[in-house]
């Protein structure tokens, strides 16, 4: 027992102990800036105290229609302002967001569906196909909730119970919401690619959604009342938390379908854009707009880029746009981005290539991440900080996730030792910075999208011509790395080009997923048979 004077008669009270949780953030806007814009989508703008309403409003309805807490609820949206609400609406009702990637097949979703036992779908009808797929394939069906939105250029077909702006008109703008009685509560659930086998489920609680929000606006300096353009996905990593963040610096979010360059350059000039965060694939459309497309703005315009690093042309074409590039790196594991290439004043009279190569690592903690260190997987021991020794990186933190979804085998692992194991390679610089060289899982990041090299390897496979194949990443000046194939044919097939296995591909894959290169080759393998992958990405490099 404590006897130190500072724990005696001292005890938590309701008065001086609370959960942590980003959802106090929308009440505070919503009390102190009601009529401050809040959301921005085509012609709609609303307000805080409007906003506030609608996810009180949602928050309600779900309640009424019998969903519990702790139960999920799932989204299939683009970046529109239902799946902004649904950020603060679904976890105002005790229950957990599930954010789906709408990149993905009815195969992947239906599983997620399951997984995560969801009891409910708000689907955009450009994904009515894929979740009214999904959802024939579920013993025990969820409510499914139409959003319909006017920017939507297709054929809207409803396949819910009832659409979105119905379900609000169900729920009472004055709910009276409870916040989590515990912060490890879980707020989201998100699911990793799938690199080894079935998606993994990541679970968020409130108390690391709180400080990784905090912790953007601090990294970024970020101002009050930022505009904070979405071209980052929401359904990824929860939009690397800046729901949470804009609504705790009373920001106004610019709602965006999907990225276009165009777009997204009109969208800085005519709503004064401040922030925005995305692939190099975003920035790449931007340096590369026709002369006549680029428009000239005068306000300060910050961006957040993450995944593999821009080449030193963009950054240079970026800047000479009049934004302020930020390189960062996280995992879904811990929220999106919890290490920031930290600028340093010294950096600025360096020549390009060299700030851009400095631009390039993955630099340090962010300030809610409580530790960071490359070291030695095995026995934990930190690499020297000679920039040269490989180890892996190691994070530990209030922002790493609770764990994995029903799969306590993989939880231990990744979280063994004390820290979070996140399966990249990097090396440490004199420093203290940072710099990935390598993805012990061979992740390829293509347009901000990881694509797991085993489910590639696995359609190619499925081609009745291939003997062995092997994907590997291979730079990309637009997306970053794209999937390039080596594949071994079976002798006495007939042949097969390229474009018969790329076209095999898309039919068994994710379009972002099918390889751009097909090499025909014999594979180098060790002395126990196992492809040299190392010596296949370096002959990617050459093509």
């Amino acid at each position: 027992m404590n006897d130190s004077i500072f724990e005696q008669d001292l005890p938590k009270t309701q008065a001086n102990h609370v959960a942590l949780s980003p959802l106090t953030f929308i009440e505070r806007s919503a009390s102190i800036y009601p009529d401050y814009p809040a959301v921005i989508h085509g012609d709609i703008r609303r307000s805080w105290r409007e906003t506030w309403a609608r996810c009180r409003r949602l928050a309600s309805a779900l309640e009424k229609r019998g969903i519990k807490p702790g139960e999920t609820v799932a989204a299939m949206l683009p970046n529109v302002p239902a799946m902004f609400e649904a950020h603060f609406g679904v976890p105002l009702a005790g229950c957990v967001l599930n954010t789906l990637n709408i990149r993905l097949d009815a195969e992947a979703i239906a599983y997620m569906l399951e997984h995560g036992e969801a009891q409910a779908v708000l689907v955009d009808p450009e994904f009515a196909g894929v979740i009214e797929d999904a959802v024939s394939r579920l013993a025990i069906k969820p409510l499914v909730i139409d959003v319909d939105d006017a920017l939507f250029e297709g054929e809207a077909r409803r396949i819910g119970e009832l659409e979105y702006e119905a379900l609000l008109a169900e729920g009472d703008p004055e709910y009276a919401y409870q916040l989590p009685e515990d912060e490890w509560q879980a707020i989201s659930l998100n699911y990793t690619s799938g690199t080894t086998g079935k998606p993994k489920g990541v679970v968020y609680h409130h108390r690391g959604a709180y400080l990784n929000a905090v912790s953007n606006i601090l990294e970024w300096a970020m101002p009050h009342h930022p505009v904070y353009l979405w071209t980052l996905p929401m359904f990824h990593c929860n939009g690397w938390c800046f729901p949470w963040t804009i609504a705790a610096n009373a920001g106004v979010s610019v709602c965006l379908r999907r990225v276009d360059p165009k777009k997204i350059m009109d969208l800085i000039v005519d709503e004064k854009v401040t922030h925005f965060s995305g692939a190099p694939i975003v920035l790449n459309g931007l340096v590369n707009l026709p002369a006549e497309q680029k428009r000239a703005f005068d306000h300060p315009v910050k961006v957040t880029t993450a995944g593999a690093a821009p080449p030193a042309s963009v950054i240079a074409g970026v800047e000479k746009l009049g934004i302020e590039v930020t390189h960062v790196y996280g995992l879904t594991e811990v929220y999106g981005p919890v290490t920031v290439c930290a600028w340093r004043e010294a950096w600025d009279e360096l020549p390009l290539e060299e700030r851009a190569r400095i631009k390039a690592r993955q630099g340090v903690r962010y300030h809610m991440l409580e530790a960071l260190c490359v070291a030695d997987p095995n026995t934990l021991e930190p690499v020297p900080k000679d920039g040269e020794t490989i180890g892996e990186i190691l994070m530990r933190g209030n922002n790493v996730m609770k764990g994995y979804l029903k799969n306590e085998a993989a939880t231990e692992q990744a979280l063994e030792g004390g820290w979070y194991h996140t399966g990249d390679l990097a090396v440490w610089h004199p420093d203290g910075y940072i710099e990935i060289k390598d993805r012990s899982k061979d992740i390829i990041i293509s347009g901000g999208e990881n694509i797991s090299t085993i489910e590639v390897e696995d359609a190619i496979y499925s081609h009745p011509a291939v003997e062995e194949a092997a994907v590997v990443a291979k730079p990309d000046e637009k997306w970053g790395e794209t999937p390039c194939a080596f594949v071994k044919l079976k002798v006495g097939y007939g042949e097969v080009t390229e474009a018969d296995i790329i076209e095999h591909c898309r039919q068994h894959l994710a379009r972002f997923k099918v390889p751009k290169t097909v090499i025909f080759t014999e594979l180098p393998k060790t002395s126990t048979g196992k492809i040299q992958k190392f010596v296949l990405r370096e002959e990617a490099r050459r093509q």
